[in-house]
């Protein structure tokens, strides 16, 4: 059992050891992590994706609104019997033939449901715009708390080596008694058992430092580890001057997602007018020009006259006479595509009117639909009030708790920092035994720990107020 400990304690000290090997030396503010979260974010890129397509479903709807203009043209062989489209008799051989069209539609009116349409995915468009604006405010928030998180792992993991180094020289001191056979052995291997622990105490920071730096290269979605700095932060502790009412007003007036709710409850108002246009007629005109060809199409034309025998007689004084007549003669002549198309050309123009009779109550059904979308809507709104009401109340909260459990600790650590210094001396000096010393240095080392947390808990919270409120500044 104890050897799988150690093989465990082993592997992991080698990947914090090769996680530490692939960071560059390149050290980034939160300024720069916040630019490459902007720029690579997976979430913030699905966003636009979906702000992309609300945008060309506006373009679309706005082209609606156009006139339909189409054109038709084939050109085809036919063998056997068909009609000629030039002379529409039946014929028995190898045709070849072409139609052009064309055909002009326009709508006049059908309730406004073109005009509606566009409007609405224009407020669609906007929506989008502005949720891909709360979708950074959202990046930037995460990101800072991240990087702050990593800063607090970071002074944690500091605080944890300078116990060990502590500890490392009072075992020093300890070893040397042990070695000349002068004080308590019990103390010697004491220090021994801290040592081990401060050790311990330093692989659990690392592991938070590492989970903290991971959670942040997620956010910015780099492939490399990366140093972090406190270059631009301001890390100041002045207590909150605002309420969580304030807060929440600044949060109505400033948050894009409550505008982009706003605009999706318009959007879905649009919807009903578009529903109710199903109940009213549609009008509009159509117009179209129409021509055709055919290879069988022939001209036949006047070569001259001839006199020819009819074949009849007539009868004069007896006598039967031939009857001559005048007969012309023709010669065929085949109609070339451009002229037949001018020959055969026809136009059409009219209007159309569509009125809805019945349509198994598809139309109601719809409007009622629509009138549920904006009721979900108005609610998905609501919630949204009330979720970060009830958000900015719970941390405005805690940042007040922490903001005293600070002020606390800091009176702590100065206190603690007398009891050590005078155990240790008397430690020093054989006049104290281990527990006391090893009791002052634990409640030290715990209330700088404490301290540190409470600085980096109360710098996170007043960072998700100023997001609220709208601002950024406060830590730049």
């Amino acid at each position: 059992m104890k050897s799988k400990i150690i093989l465990y304690t082993i592997l992991y000290i080698m990947g914090l050891a090769g996680y530490t090997q692939n960071e560059t030396n390149t050290s980034y503010s939160l300024d720069e992590c916040i630019s490459i979260a902007l720029k690579n974010n997976l979430d913030l890129k699905s966003t636009n994706l979906v702000a992309n397509s609300e945008k060309v479903n506006y373009q679309r709807s706005k082209a609606n609104l156009l006139p339909r203009l189409n054109g038709d043209f084939n050109l085809g062989v036919n063998d056997g019997r068909s009609i000629d489209p030039f002379t529409n008799d039946f014929i028995t051989q190898e045709l070849t033939f072409s139609n052009v069209r064309l055909s002009l539609d326009v709508t006049i009116f059908n309730g406004f449901r073109l005009l509606n349409t566009a409007k609405q995915n224009r407020l669609n468009k906007k929506a989008s715009e502005l949720e891909i604006e709360a979708a950074k405010q959202d990046l930037i928030l995460n990101v800072t708390l991240a990087y702050l998180q990593v800063l607090n792992t970071r002074d944690v993991l500091q605080l944890t080596k300078v116990r060990l180094e502590t500890t490392q020289q009072q075992l020093d001191i300890q070893e040397g008694f042990y070695e000349n056979e002068s004080g308590n052995p019990a103390d010697y291997a004491d220090i021994i058992g801290q040592v081990a622990s401060d050790e311990t105490s330093i692989l659990v920071s690392e592991s938070s430092l590492n989970n903290a730096k991971l959670n942040l290269v997620r956010l910015l979605n780099v492939d490399e580890a990366i140093h972090f700095d406190t270059k631009g932060l301001i890390l100041d502790f002045e207590e909150y001057g605002l309420s969580a009412d304030e807060v929440y007003t600044q949060a109505i007036q400033n948050l894009a997602i409550f505008k982009a709710g706003e605009l999706r409850i318009e959007a879905s108002e649009k919807g009903v007018s578009i529903a109710k246009s199903q109940f009213t007629p549609e009008i509009s005109l159509f117009g179209g020009i129409n021509t055709n060809y055919s290879s069988a199409a022939q001209l036949f034309n006047s070569t001259g006259t001839s006199i020819a025998e009819t074949g009849d007689f007539i009868s004069l004084d007896g006598q039967n006479l031939m009857v001559m007549s005048e007969q012309t003669s023709f010669a065929a002549q085949s109609i070339n595509f451009r002229d037949q198309l001018d020959n055969n050309l026809n136009t059409v123009v009219g209007v159309a009117v569509n009125v809805p009779l019945f349509n198994g109550f598809r139309a109601k059904n719809n409007m009622a639909l629509e009138k549920i979308r904006v009721e979900e809507s108005l609610l998905e709104l609501e919630r949204t009030h009330l979720d970060i009401k009830n958000a900015i109340a719970q941390v405005h909260f805690d940042m007040e708790a922490v903001y005293k459990r600070y002020n606390s600790f800091l009176s702590q650590v100065e206190a603690y920092k007398e009891s050590y210094r005078i155990n240790d001396i008397r430690f020093k000096n054989g006049v104290s035994n281990f527990l006391n010393y090893i009791t002052s240095k634990n409640n030290l080392d715990n209330a700088k720990v404490n301290l540190a947390n409470a600085k980096y808990d109360y710098l996170l919270r007043v960072k998700v107020l100023d997001y609220y409120r709208g601002t950024e500044d406060r830590f730049n």
